[in-house]
């Protein structure tokens, strides 16, 4: 069987799932978390988390960048010009040029602001960043944020950090169909099940970070995230059988006795 890549602006994946490196108890934990994931990428929000302050842990200490990929996200930023400003930085800090955009809304819902996300995800591009852009599940915003460059389109299942699963696959499936980038579940998965129902809809991959970090067991959990994701791609390739309103029979009725 010919592998199955996951391929986001020139980088090629291993795994489809991607994981967050915020709210754990330390370093250590989250290290060991992403360990057990399989992930080959790993989403770090520069205003948070430490990768410049070297009297204090770094998280390259426990997450070599070398081996592992890092995607600097925008995670608090509310507006266009606190993200742009972001993102400038970690490319300043380390050479990033593969992003991911987040512009908040209102703090309640954490929902993305979609005007103010196209117009940063255009003005990214336009400066050289490949941009993975969290966004709404509204298709026609997202084939807005393809329109304008983005190298994947993020789609929320439901509110940041709330594991309610996903709350809309039809919309979620609108936006599969209608894309050429990769589209990734990016919010609101919270167990294992929520990311294998995502990977059987068509999804490219899953983020999470809360659903692992939260957990009671996140090593275990991450685990599971792990065989979650490979299970779902694998029925999403191998086609599941069609939905009839009527029994049908596992054997057949000819040459009954």
């Amino acid at each position: 069987m010919k592998k199955d890549v996951l391929k986001i602006a020139g980088k090629s994946l291993k795994s489809r799932l991607i994981v967050g490196t915020g709210k754990y108890k330390s370093f250590t934990e989250t290290a060991k978390a992403v360990n057990a994931s399989g992930a080959d990428m790993v989403t770090v929000a520069v205003r948070r988390v430490n990768i410049t302050d070297k009297k204090k842990p770094l998280l390259m200490d426990y997450l070599n960048p070398k081996k592992i990929i890092y995607l600097p996200n925008t995670a608090g930023c509310f507006n266009s010009k606190e993200a742009l400003r972001t993102l400038r930085l970690a490319r300043e800090i380390g050479g990033w040029k593969l992003v991911k955009l987040e512009v908040l809304g209102d703090k309640k819902t954490l929902y993305p602001n979609m005007i103010e996300t196209i117009d940063s995800t255009k003005i990214l591009v336009k400066e050289g960043f490949k941009v993975m852009v969290y966004c709404t599940d509204d298709p026609l915003l997202a084939k807005k944020l393809e329109d304008s460059g983005a190298s994947a389109i993020m789609p929320l299942a439901s509110p940041i950090g709330s594991g309610l699963g996903i709350k809309n696959k039809m919309n979620i499936s609108l936006i599969i169909k209608q894309s050429k980038v990769p589209v990734i579940v990016d919010a609101g998965i919270g167990t294992a099940s929520d990311a294998t129902i995502a990977m059987e809809l068509g999804c490219d991959g899953v983020l999470i970070n809360s659903a692992i970090a939260h957990a009671k067991k996140p090593i275990l959990m991450a685990k599971a995230f792990k065989d979650a994701v490979i299970s779902g791609r694998n029925s999403y390739l191998a086609g599941r059988m069609k939905k009839i309103h009527l029994a049908n029979p596992s054997s057949p009725n000819k040459g009954l006795i």
